[in-house]
């Protein structure tokens, strides 16, 4: 008798190529220009025109574009820059990179988005509101972008996984003075590694341009000196390359058919989990917002009576592949606990994510019947990880 075939592990996130992205990266290297041609200009003109937004700029990554977008508004010592406690860590790290100090912003139970009551109670003398999409689904952009306003603060949103949300109808990263994408191998859509900043301002994208090329201005010498440049502005190197934009090009004409796909796996993935009652899945929309979907939080009781390290293992040994986001609340990473003096339980919501969150995959990797798969083996591990 043969013996059964073992099935085959379920990763987390998975970059989806075939011979079209391989085909579009050969063309750029069998030809002579790798930067600053024209898959670049093709690939921000289409992204621009799928967000809805005048402008994009392609950059090197997603924490390139939020490093320019607070850079080239002058952001700098003495400034304070709200930020939700619960994201990814570079979305502080730009912040301090510019010599300013971020101040944290406690996050909402149901959505894990900055939580607007609690950015309202220190909005006196910010200089910018740096929104995160959590997960994919937008924040409350009617209240965030009034309390900014009232206090004349910028905002900045962080679209690292966002990318198809849309809040009140209009794609996330039309709301602040910039929309920032990442395209990460496993986000919804990769061009290897890089970055989009989007800006409805032509000035904003203007300077942007500028300062992502280390402040190159070519406009008047090249009238009469082509190949020679001023530098007029201080400036990095957040280029994005021909090859990584060509890539990119390929994966948008696919954007469609894996959003769909996403979002069928997540109502899927998140039916399947409605009878475990120790498990709570956020709404995929609420109010204006409609989420992305990125992937799936399986949140577990605060009280801590399911061990989440021991359901996580679970998991993986059923080669369901799992991520945590993020395994803290960013004020409590020991550089910015050791910098300010941050102590648990000033930011109970983003510490019961960090603490109590496995993020479950629902890409467009999945094969038909996975998502009953995994919330089979959500299940089981429930029952093993209680304490």
């Amino acid at each position: 008798m043969n013996a059964e075939k073992p099935l085959a592990p379920i990763p987390f996130g998975k970059p989806m190529l075939d011979s079209s992205e391989i085909e579009a990266a050969a063309r750029v290297l069998s030809g002579t220009t790798l930067v600053h041609g024209p898959a670049t200009h093709e690939f921000e003109e289409q992204f621009a025109r799928r967000v809805g937004a005048a402008e994009a700029i392609s950059v090197s990554s997603c924490t390139a574009g939020l490093h320019l977008s607070l850079f080239v508004h002058g952001v700098g010592p003495g400034d304070r820059v709200a930020v939700p406690a619960m994201t990814h860590v570079a979305t502080a790290h730009v912040v301090e990179l510019c010599g300013a100090t971020p101040v944290f912003i406690d996050v909402e139970r149901d959505t894990g988005n900055m939580d607007a009551a609690a950015l309202d109670a220190v909005s006196a003398g910010l200089r910018a509101v740096e929104v995160v999409h959590y997960l994919g689904l937008p924040c409350d952009m009617d209240r965030i972008s009034a309390i900014a306003a009232k206090t004349g603060a910028f905002v900045v949103e962080d679209c690292a996984l966002s990318l198809g949300a849309t809040y009140g109808g209009r794609h996330t990263g039309n709301f602040g003075v910039t929309g920032n994408f990442s395209f990460y191998p496993v986000k919804h859509m990769t061009t290897i590694e890089g970055g989009m900043v989007t800006a409805n301002d032509p000035a904003v994208a203007a300077k942007i341009r500028q300062t992502k090329a280390f402040g190159y201005d070519r406009t008047i010498a090249q009238r009469t000196r082509p190949g020679i440049y001023d530098v007029v502005a201080l400036g990095f190197n957040y280029r994005m390359n021909e090859v990584e934009a060509a890539v990119g090009l390929a994966q948008l004409g696919k954007l469609d058919n894996f959003a769909a796909k996403r979002a069928a796996n997540y109502a899927a993935l998140k039916k399947a989990l409605s009878d475990v009652d120790e498990v709570t899945v956020f709404e995929s929309e609420k109010g204006k917002a409609r989420s992305s979907h990125y992937c799936l939080n399986a949140i577990l009781p605060a009280d801590g009576h399911i061990d989440r390290d021991a359901l996580v293992k679970h998991l993986n040994a059923a080669g369901i592949g799992t991520s945590v986001h993020y395994p803290a609340a960013v004020p409590l990473f020991t550089y910015y606990r050791e910098k300010y003096g941050y102590r648990p339980g000033q930011f109970p919501v983003a510490e019961w994510l960090a603490d109590q969150t496995i993020s479950l995959p629902v890409g467009p990797h999945l094969a038909e019947g996975d998502a009953l798969r995994i919330a089979a083996a959500v299940k089981s591990g429930v029952r093993a990880a209680k304490r």
